[in-house]
């Protein structure tokens, strides 16, 4: 115990933070149980110990900024534990067809009432695009029009948006800009919300999983785009992914890729965000996107505007913060658990923005076919 104390405070000291220090970012333990647990279980036992109230902190993405800038020799070492849920995900692929439900069933499915009192009016859950915006629905309209512009979207063309969420980006793209569109999703109360926001438009939402999308079933597609879905393809079906997507997009179109990115190519995340938040989810790295799109698509754009995701996140907390904070009914947690679970995972996942260990990328991608040039737009 004595020795897991003097480690944490330690690493805590080489970081900036000071244990029951008077500063935003220091951190307050309230069970002296919380040493021995983070040394054994890492990141797991540091998230779910703040769930359980064993320590606060006034600005944990403050915090989490002066960790993740810590030198690699200082940090905490990765516990046995975390270093098997590492390696298995090498040997085995988490993100197959009977799993793909597992992060719709832990976050997504958490209820379309829950997700209003933090998101935008349009209901967007990625990205927003802060250049010149004043406001969270300011910074996600942009972000949509930004899409349409790089898609060079033009009146009367059959649009696919793969992952489509609550129906902003097809809603958006069929009143604006004229198109027919289908949107995928795997989350039920999704879908029906996003059918009825788009009622009366010429949009089709549709319930299943991207690897059933074929040309024989839905034909072809004058623009295709993902937004915040790639993340949960998974590493083993990056390529499976492009694969399905490459034939049903017409010669002459293009396909928009907007995803969080890592520095580093990896087969699992964090092992707290994994349990809790996205169940299998892996932001790809440069390296492993070129590999599942080589041979099959050109290149056309990339974009990077990763610190846009912090502000993002901080505005979704202080609404979150701001707002009744229902419990949602699929959750086992107590009210108080489920509370600070999101509060930790807002505010710890924006800090990986903060310090660029985490981008956020808008790749625009064209088939061999494709003989226009194509102007990249900020």
């Amino acid at each position: 115990m004595i020795a897991d104390q003097a480690l944490v405070r330690r690493t805590a000291r080489h970081a900036g933070i000071t244990i029951d220090g008077d500063k935003p970012h220091d951190i307050r333990v309230h069970n002296e149980r919380f040493y021995s647990r983070v040394v054994t279980q890492g990141s797991l036992g540091l998230g779910e110990s703040y769930m359980e109230g064993w320590w606060d902190c006034d600005r944990l993405d403050e915090m989490f900024c002066r960790l993740l800038d810590l030198d690699r020799t200082a940090r905490l070492k990765l516990s046995p534990r975390e270093w098997l849920r590492i390696g298995t995900a090498y040997v085995g692929n988490r993100q197959t067809l009977r799993r793909a439900r597992d992060v719709t069933r832990a976050h997504y499915d958490l209820g379309n009432r829950f997700f209003e009192q933090m998101l935008d009016k349009r209901m967007v859950y990625s990205c927003g695009y802060w250049k010149g915006a004043a406001s969270l629905d300011e910074a996600q309209e942009q972000k949509l029009d930004l899409i349409c512009r790089k898609l060079e979207l033009a009146k009367g063309d059959r649009i696919l948006d793969i992952g489509c969420g609550w129906g902003g980006l097809v809603q958006y793209a069929a009143e604006r800009h004229g198109c027919e569109c289908v949107g995928l999703t795997l989350s039920a109360p999704q879908a029906d919300y996003a059918a009825a926001r788009c009622g009366g438009l010429p949009v089709q939402i549709v319930t299943g999983d991207y690897r059933g999308l074929t040309q024989k079933k839905i034909g072809t597609f004058d623009k295709i785009v993902s937004v915040g879905m790639f993340e949960h393809v998974g590493p083993r079906n990056h390529r499976t992914f492009m694969r399905t997507v490459q034939p049903l997009l017409a010669d002459r179109g293009l396909f928009l890729l907007h995803t969080i990115g890592d520095n580093r190519s990896r087969m699992r995340a964090d092992p707290w965000l994994d349990r809790y938040i996205f169940p299998n989810g892996v932001a790809p790295s440069v390296r492993q996107l070129g590999q599942a799109t080589e041979g099959l698509f050109v290149m056309e754009d990339w974009h990077n505007f990763g610190p846009d995701y912090y502000r993002t996140l901080m505005a979704w907390h202080e609404r979150y913060e701001n707002s009744p904070q229902q419990l949602p009914d699929t959750t086992s947690l107590s009210a108080e658990e489920f509370r600070r679970m999101w509060r930790y995972y807002l505010q710890s996942f924006a800090s990986a923005f903060e310090v660029r260990h985490l981008q956020l990328w808008q790749i625009v991608l064209a088939k061999t076919e494709r003989r226009q040039r194509y102007e990249s737009i900020r």
